[in-house]
């Protein structure tokens, strides 16, 4: 049994809001050559649920799972601004308070958004970026595939309180485990904040800011999701000439939770050491 890389929850207040966040691995030893880690979890993930990558990444990085404004236990009220440009922000000024001097920045699905909004400005310190499985919708491209009533009335109970039979009904393939942590923090997503960002998967345009980023950029897929399609693949290269591209096998969406060691195999040494499977 290995031990545990989780060091500490806290919070910052950076970019004018309380942003939390969760620390696994720390920086000694090996860690304190390569450069930190920022994971950026997706519309309804809250830094909690994907601790178990967290303490993967924490055996090679000093990794800081953050809960997005709206999520978790960060800052959340009916005068936030839920924007993609707000997120954005959010996770430059976190890496300036903390002080991180090199970092990645690893974002799943909408976190893959922000990573990209953010890394268009080309903020200081900011050293790769890896994307998993960003939606590819936008102003007048295709929907994202997922649908907003699955999201709300799943917010729904799960403020009323509800049990891991209950949430199955909404993630039938995941196991009982990841229901129990779904059920117990998916209340701590703000409605507001769901609700603004599902909008911006339609409005906001991450294709018109691919071609500013300055950065080396992995593309990580599902080879059995709908979110990313070949053709998206194709058309990010284009923007992106020198993005690295690869799916994953048997893995739908939430990659990790499909097919989790193939999700850290994808990364290899793009981040400047392999997540290995032993500390």
């Amino acid at each position: 049994m290995t031990s545990s890389t989780y060091l500490y929850g806290a919070n910052v207040y950076a970019n004018s809001i309380r942003q939390h966040y969760l620390r696994y691995g720390g920086n000694e030893g090996e860690r304190a050559g390569r450069d930190a880690v920022i994971i950026l979890p997706g519309i309804t993930s809250p830094a909690i649920t994907w601790g178990f990558v967290g303490e993967r990444f924490g055996r090679s990085f000093d990794t800081y799972v953050l809960d997005v404004r709206g999520r978790g236990l960060s800052e959340a009220s009916n005068t936030l601004d839920y924007s993609l440009d707000a997120q954005a922000t959010d996770v430059i000024e976190f890496a300036k308070v903390l002080r991180l001097e090199r970092y990645a920045l690893v974002g799943h699905s909408m976190g893959g958004r922000i990573a990209i909004r953010a890394a268009r400005s080309r903020p200081m310190g900011l050293t790769r970026m890896v994307l998993a499985d960003p939606p590819v919708s936008g102003p007048g491209r295709r929907n994202y595939p997922s649908k907003l009533p699955w999201y709300v009335d799943s917010m729904a109970l799960a403020r009323k309180g509800c049990d891991v039979e209950a949430m199955r009904k909404y993630c039938p393939t995941w196991t009982d485990e990841q229901l129990a942590l779904r059920a117990e923090w998916l209340h701590t997503c703000d409605e507001r904040a769901v609700l603004a960002s599902f909008d911006g998967f339609c409005t906001d345009d991450i294709h018109a800011d691919l071609p500013k980023v300055n950065v080396d950029v992995l593309l990580i897929t599902a080879a059995r999701g709908d979110v990313v399609l070949d053709e998206d693949i194709d058309e990010i290269k284009g923007l992106l000439p020198a993005v690295k591209s690869i799916r994953v096998s048997d893995a739908g969406h939430m990659i990790p939770w499909d097919n989790e060691e193939g999700f850290y195999g994808a990364f290899g040494n793009f981040l400047g050491a392999p997540l290995t499977a032993s500390p």
